[in-house]
Formats: structure tokens, C-alpha cells, sequence
């Protein structure tokens, strides 16, 4: 099937397109990346996205404005990405859309309870003609789990080493790692969670500090100007977060503007200038990564692969390369896979499996109670023909 993925992360920077070729089925599984594209939000869609993300700001009449108006710029970029790689929309068979995440609540036992992630699969089915499977979270938390991180369960089809455990790093708006056993290991249990904030805290605070000119700390500029203040660093891993076991979630609800904005003013309370406040920061994000390994990796871990926008920057990606040695620090293309886009692909896996009726998560992944379906199916003109396809 060609199955395309769509991807907005807790960052919001933009949408990601991935076109896959997608065969077989878990164990004997292939996928490969026809085309893709990414497409930056403007300014103005930007700040609306988080802006809907602030409980203190947020208003229902403008979140679902921005449910239908994001769906419609989901749709324009798809028809756009399909144009750009020389197809048309009658050759795609499905489209695997996350979403935006706006809110995933967990609870003080560390449950969740609900996340919401918008952008409306019927705006997205009729304007593209492709059947849409979305809400991909819903019913792993129903079943008892965290509904995330799903690209772990992907991660565990497609990237697990033949004979030592590997590590999956995502630093994107939050990171969250998967501990993958080696094949050869028939015995054990993948591990799956969210290791705390990656990028989100540390761009809020770069665009407060810059006034606005700069949205993330491009190559480090300002980490490289400051020194890590220990102290502050010590307190700020004393967040209870980072001792909560897993399986365990988080988002902009604990660690996004409000608190970024607060650490700043705190940071400048003690005397501390923009570079030692984003070293300090950037630290934070290395720090909490590794402290998650050594707290939870359930073996030596020999390699780490990369993703998400933190592995651009060169200070994290340093700090980690110390911190978590003698492991080998790798990205996706090492082992053929485009980085960037990596989690539009896995909700187009995500979309397959649910269009074939299978579970496309494991509860040593998310907690669950047991491995379900997710998504929802939203039918487009063709989905009788491709119903007709996969089912006679």
C-alpha cells in the first residue's frame, strides 16, 4: 500500500510529509520512504497552536477554529507533497495523521486520562479523497496505557539490533526513548517512555531571551556562550518527574511555556546571564536523558539513535556523547532512515496496521492493559475500493 504520514509535533514547527510504500506485516515487514516533504508554519499558526496549548489563554471557540483550519492546511500540504513527487491523489490508499497535540493530561498517579490531539480526519478525507486514520492515542488510554510514545512500537518492528540492545532517542518538544532488546533475545520486553522536556522549555526560553528573532538555539549559540550553572542544574533535576517509573508520559501541560518563562525569570533572579540560563537549560535536556538510563535501562546500552530537532544541536549532542559513554551515538541514517522524517513514517505504519486490523502497540510500551487498535477510520471517495483490495 502507499500510505502517507502526517506529523505535527509538540515543537510546532510545521507539518511533515512522508509518502511510504508499506508491505508484509509485523516480522517480515517492509517500508520504504517514496518522497517527503516538511512545510513550516507561519508565524500566525504558530502562535495560535500555542496559544491552544495554554490552559490560561486558550478558549474553546478558538480551538475548534483551529481544529478545521490546521486540517484544511494538513490537507493543502499533503496535495502539495503528492504534486511534488510526481503522483496524484488516486494512487495514495491511506493518510495516517496524528494530529497536534494540545493537551495530554496525566494524572498525579501518573496515569493518563485523556490527551487530545486535533486537526479533523473528515476536512482531511474530503479535500484529499483519501480514507484517514486518526486519533491514533485514544484507545491505548482507554485500555489503561499512556497512549505514548507510539513510534516505539515502530521502532521495535523495524530497528532492533541483532545482538545487543539498542537505545531510540527522540529529542523533540519532549524526549522519549525506546530500550530495544536484540533479536536474538526472544525473552525480553521492549521499554518505552518519555525521559522529560527535549526542545520545548529551551526554544520558549531562546525566543524570550532574543525577543522574538530566534525560535531555538541554532547550533548552540547561545549554550556555547554561557556556562552550566550546577547548582540551579542540581535543583531542576529534583523535579519529581524524572524519579516517576515508567511506563510514564509528558508534555507542555509540565514542561512548556509557563514553566520555561518561569525558569527564566528564577535563572535571572540569581544573577545569571542568557548564555549561562541556556547552558543551564541545555544541560537539563542531556541530563535528563541520561539520568533515564542510568535509572531505567534494563541492560548496557551500546547504541544510541538519534532523532528529533535535539540532534542538531551540537551541545546537546556533545553533552549526551560524554554522558552516555561507551555507547556508540548514531542517527537514522546510519541504519537508512531519513531523521526527519522518521514519525511521519511511523503513523503511516501506525495507519497500516490499524487499516489491517492488527494492534499496532505493546502494552511493555505504553502500560496498557493489552495491545489494541488504534485510530480511527474516516472514509474518502476511495475507500470502497480499497476495502475491496485488502478484504476480498
Amino acid at each position: 500500500m502507499i500510505v502517507i504520514g502526517l506529523m505535527s509535533g509538540t515543537s510546532a514547527d510545521g507539518v511533515d510529509v512522508a509518502i511510504c510504500d508499506i508491505r508484509g506485516r509485523p516480522g517480515d515487514m517492509r517500508v520504504d520512504l517514496v518522497s517527503s516533504a516538511a512545510f513550516e508554519y507561519k508565524p500566525k499558526m504558530r502562535q495560535r497552536i500555542l496559544a491552544c496549548c495554554d490552559r490560561a489563554e486558550s478558549r474553546v471557540d478558538q480551538i475548534a477554529a483551529l481544529h478545521v483550519d490546521l486540517a484544511a492546511l494538513f490537507a493543502d500540504c499533503t496535495l502539495a507533497a503528492i504534486h511534488d513527487a510526481g503522483m496524484r491523489p488516486s494512487q495514495i490508499d491511506l493518510i495516517g495523521s496524528h494530529g497536534q497535540t494540545l493537551w495530554h493530561n496525566v494524572l498525579p498517579s501518573g496515569e493518563v486520562n485523556v490527551s487530545l490531539q486535533i486537526v479533523e480526519a473528515a476536512v482531511l478525507a474530503e479535500r484529499t479523497g483519501v480514507t484517514t486514520v486518526s486519533n491514533f492515542r485514544a484507545r491505548d488510554i482507554a485500555a489503561g496505557g499512556q497512549g505514548a510514545p507510539l513510534t516505539s512500537y515502530v521502532d521495535w518492528l523495524l530497528l532492533r539490533h541483532p545482538r545487543h540492545w539498542r537505545a531510540v532517542q527522540n529529542i523533540g518538544g519532549m524526549g522519549n526513548v525506546t530500550f530495544l532488546p536484540p533479536q536474538d533475545d526472544s525473552k525480553a520486553q521492549p521499554i518505552a517512555f518519555d525521559t522529560g522536556p527535549g526542545n520545548a522549555m529551551l526554544d520558549v526560553a531562546v525566543s524570550h531571551i532574543s525577543g522574538g528573532e530566534m525560535n531555538f538555539d541554532r547550533d548552540g549559540y547561545y549554550a556555547k556562550q554561557g556556562r552550566v550553572d550546577e547548582e540551579w542544574l542540581e535543583e531542576l533535576l529534583r523535579h519529581p518527574y524524572y524519579a516517576r517509573e515508567y511506563p510514564k508520559t509528558t508534555g507542555r501541560e509540565t514542561f512548556g511555556t509557563m514553566a520555561a518563562l518561569d525558569l527564566v525569570e528564577e535563572a535571572q533572579r540569581r544573577g545569571l546571564g542568557d548564555g549561562e540560563i541556556i547552558a543551564t537549560l541545555t544541560a537539563l535536556t542531556a541530563t535528563n536523558i541520561a539520568d533515564a538510563y542510568r535509572r531505567f535501562a534494563p541492560a548496557p546500552i551500546q547504541e544510541v539513535i538519534l532523532s528529533g530537532g535535539g540532534r542538531r544541536n551540537p551541545v546537546i549532542v556533545g553533552m549526551l556523547r560524554q554522558l552516555l559513554a561507551p555507547a556508540t551515538l548514531m542517527i537514522h541514517e546510519d541504519i537508512g532512515m531519513d531523521s526527519d522524517f522518521k514519525e511521519a513514517l511511523v503513523f503511516a505504519v501506525l495507519a497500516y496496521e490499524t487499516w489491517h486490523g492488527r494492534p499496532a502497540t505493546l502494552p511493555a510500551l505504553t502500560g496498557a492493559r493489552r495491545a489494541t487498535i488504534l485510530g480511527s477510520i474516516t472514509p474518502g471517495s476511495n475507500f470502497s475500493d480499497i476495502a475491496r483490495t485488502t478484504y476480498s
